[in-house]
């Protein structure tokens, strides 16, 4: 049962089953019902022909009773007297009276009395039993019974119709019809569905079996290739895709474009490795240099280049650790920061900048956003040291509402940004061609992390061509929900 091939034909077989088993019962229901309905007809009919003869005042030893074993009749009087039986009926239930000997001196009846006697003809007077030498118009009583005829005992199906002789005497006629047939036909359908019942569920288990096998197929073959791939360790691998346009080949194609997103983080993982192995690289060789020249000769130690190696090397360290964090998923904090006073806190405290900051805010403005306050300083900051790195004389820095959110926007009137570069500088570890001496201190890696911020905190970071003619870094984020 761990196959789900073995799961969907047993579901499909079980689901099949209790279909069938309901449906055979409803057939051998209705099939019961109609069939009882002709034997009730048929019972009806005889019991109103021998009634009918009666009525008209036969005397009982004339009534014809024809087919005697198909339809045994009793007919009984207002005392519940055997009056008249079919020939060869030996023993009846079901019926009025269990007798089947008429009653001593039969003969059609006695005469009525004076006061019984209807001036009208119309019946008794509780208008409950017919009209002399009428047959009654109701319905007839039904029930199911045994009669035994000529030694032989079968089920039978009796109706009751009563009739008053033209003497006034009310008789009942009980005339039965067989229920052999009906037990027979309900028995043979009931054993071809028990016959074939077995062997349909068998077609249908196959059949299920087969199908979900076949379309299965292409499961097995993306597994294995999976596994192929976990195996190799060989993301360039892909899972093949069928031609169907099922749920399979969407599973397929979704596998696929998977495996090259995680192709394309596992490379972006290296490419990180190998850049940063490279950025600290060339300051942990400077600043050992200098020190083993300053072992060697004091009087020529380069202090401040080494305390700037230093510098670089913790910068550059904190970078790296942040960008793991936000590799590893870390959520900005829930609280409530306001950018008006996050920026001007963060400009007035670059006192070390060859260009002082314009800042353009205006006063009692509402900027509050909900995230990171480290974190959004340090976007900021990146954007401002970016800023500083490329300008000629101005750098400027403004806040405003921007629909639902508020727009921090950075600008310098340096060389901007070429277009065609102006999504490969937030990759990590890109610099463009002006910005690769390390007298700019830049490793690539400032608007790389101002990007991965602002997405983190529902945010964007795009660059722009300033009024100013160089770059004008957007930085927009929602307002709290």
């Amino acid at each position: 049962m761990r196959s789900v091939r073995a799961r969907a034909a047993l579901g499909a077989t079980l689901v099949v089953a209790v279909a069938l088993v309901a449906a055979g019962l409803a057939v051998l229901l209705v099939l019961r019902t109609n069939l009882i309905d002709q034997a009730d007809l048929q019972a009806e009919v005889a019991a109103r022909e021998v009634a009918g003869e009666l009525a008209t005042g036969t005397p009982y030893g004339e009534v014809e009773l024809d087919d005697e074993e198909d339809h045994p009749v009793q007919v009984t009087d207002e005392e519940d007297r055997v009056v008249l039986v079919s020939k060869d009926l030996r023993a009846v239930t079901g019926t009025g009276a269990s007798g089947v000997t008429p009653a001593p001196a039969a003969s059609a009846g006695p005469s009525p009395s004076p006061g019984d006697d209807d001036d009208d003809g119309d019946g008794d007077d509780d208008g409950s039993r017919p009209g002399r030498g009428q047959v009654s118009h109701d319905d007839p009583d039904f029930s199911d019974g045994t009669a035994t005829v000529d030694r032989t005992t079968a089920d039978y199906r009796f109706a009751a119709v009563e009739a008053t002789t033209p003497d006034g005497v009310t008789l009942t006629v009980y005339a039965g019809a067989p229920l052999a047939a009906e037990q027979e036909a309900v028995d043979t359908v009931r054993g071809a569905m028990l016959t074939g019942l077995p062997v349909l569920l068998l077609v249908v288990a196959g059949v299920t079996w087969l199908v979900t096998r076949r379309a299965l197929r292409p499961v097995e073959g993306i597994r294995r290739e999976m596994a192929a791939i976990t195996a190799s360790e060989d993301l360039t691998r892909r899972v093949p895709e069928p031609d169907s346009r099922d749920e399979v080949a969407r599973l397929a194609r979704t596998t696929n474009e998977t495996l090259t997103a995680l192709e394309a983080s596992v490379e972006r993982q290296r490419r990180f490795v190998a850049d940063a192995s490279h950025e600290l690289r060339s300051p942990i060789a400077s600043l050992r240099t200098q020190l083993e020249v300053a072992e060697a000769h004091p009087e020529l130690l380069d202090l401040p280049g080494a305390v700037a190696d230093t510098v670089r090397l913790q910068v550059l360290a904190a970078d790296l650790l942040l960008l793991a964090r936000l590799d590893a998923g870390e959520k900005p904090g829930g609280g409530t920061v306001e950018l008006g006073a996050l920026v001007r806190e963060e400009v007035s405290q670059r006192t070390g900048d060859r260009i002082a900051v314009a800042v353009e805010i205006p006063e009692g403005g509402a900027f509050e956003v909900t995230g990171s306050r480290g974190q959004l300083a340090r976007v900021v900051g990146n954007l401002l040291d970016n800023a500083q790195r490329h300008a000629e004389a101005r750098v400027a820095v403004s806040v405003a509402a921007d629909g639902r959110g508020v727009r921090v926007e950075v600008r310098d009137d340096g060389a901007g940004v070429p277009e065609d570069e102006r999504e490969r500088i937030f990759e990590r570890f890109v610099r463009l061609d002006d910005a690769r001496s390390r007298d700019d201190g830049g490793a690539g890696l400032g608007l790389a992390i101002a990007r991965d911020v602002a997405a983190r905190h529902g945010g964007t970071l795009t660059v722009h061509r300033a009024d100013e003619g160089g770059a004008a870094f957007r930085l927009r984020l929602p307002h709290p929900a």
